[in-house]
């Protein structure tokens, strides 16, 4: 059983982690009856929480909007990590909230206790960002499409693909993904009957928030592997899959996800698939690891490629 306080905090974070609630569920989230339910509600409103009833027996609990903004409870880890990411918006990561990324900044770091703001500057002194690359993402079409798949709700927007093909797609939402260079959503495009991975720097505009759908069996279990895939090895003529003798995480560590997806085999060895534009780039990108591998997929001719790149090099050894 909760206590009053830590019940509350309980509370709200359900509110906040999905739209509707029928008072049930959350009784039996808390382990309490449906009236202490009610109780509490009105504490989070006299608090400033707008959290809407809507009676009968399809009724529940929903955290809308209010006047103004409730006060935030924090602890540690999270404001530490709140104050960092303002830190890096600070810096142009997403355009648009530069600005107010500073000013909600200093709010946060005045009350921050002393302990936590060292750790804050310890964090950021750490931190070197390269300048350029990435394209900058407008902060409303992240909240615009965060709130979609939150919220179940489709959406429609012009689209323009690598091709240079732009159209209108109709999609469900289901989680944005950022690959650390660039923002990528996963949604099931209604047009094409298929999940697809889109660029949000390649959406023209805000897009338009339609009816609200159930919510599909997600492509994958893991999202963030599942996007690496697609845009690692699709968009390239020439796909490439490897065994390497390397653990995931060491190779990982060492290839973007927009480079080629990694998946554990076992404690040593992974699998590696990859593509390139060029075939002729590949035996040189091989070549540049300290790795064995072993080739499980090809192209045609890469085989070829290698052999006489293999013997040329054994050539010149020998030779030496």
């Amino acid at each position: 059983m909760y206590g009053t306080s830590e019940r509350l905090l309980r509370l709200l974070s359900l509110l906040q982690a999905r739209r509707d609630w029928p008072g049930r569920d959350l009784a039996e989230r808390l382990e309490v009856d449906v009236r202490t339910i009610r109780r509490d509600v009105e504490r989070l409103r006299a608090l400033g929480y707008p959290v809407h009833a809507t009676p009968g027996v399809a009724g529940g609990y929903r955290l809308g909007s209010g006047a103004a903004l409730p006060p935030l409870l924090l602890d540690d880890d999270e404001a530490v990590a709140v104050a960092v990411g303002l830190r890096t918006a600070a810096n142009g990561t997403v355009s648009g909230i530069e600005e107010t990324s500073v000013r909600a900044l200093a709010k946060l770091e005045q009350v921050l206790p002393t302990r936590l703001r060292g750790r804050v500057r310890a964090m950021d002194a750490a931190l070197v960002r390269m300048p350029g690359g990435a394209p900058a993402i407008d902060a409303e079409l992240l909240t615009v499409v965060a709130a979609a798949c939150r919220d179940h709700e489709r959406l429609r927007f012009t689209y323009g693909t690598r091709d240079g093909v732009v159209g209108e797609r109709e999609v469900e939402p289901l989680s944005l993904v950022h690959t650390g260079w660039r923002w990528y959503l996963v949604a099931y495009d209604r047009d094409r009957a298929d999940w697809r991975t889109f660029r949000l720097d390649r959406i023209d505009g805000l897009p338009v928030p339609g009816f609200r759908f159930p919510p599909r069996e997600p492509p994958a279990a893991d999202l963030a592997a599942y996007v690496s895939e697609r845009i690692s090895a699709a968009p390239y003529p020439h796909q490439v899959t490897l065994r390497v003798s390397a653990s995931a995480a060491e190779l990982a560590a060492r290839i973007p996800p927009s480079a080629g997806a990694v998946e554990p085999l076992d404690a040593g060895t992974c699998r590696l698939r990859t593509g390139a534009g060029d075939l002729a780039a590949i035996p040189g990108y091989l070549a540049q690891w300290d790795y064995d591998f072993v080739v499980e997929e090809a192209p045609p001719g890469l085989m070829e490629r290698l052999a006489r790149i293999a013997g040329r090099f054994t050539r010149a050894v020998a030779e030496s």
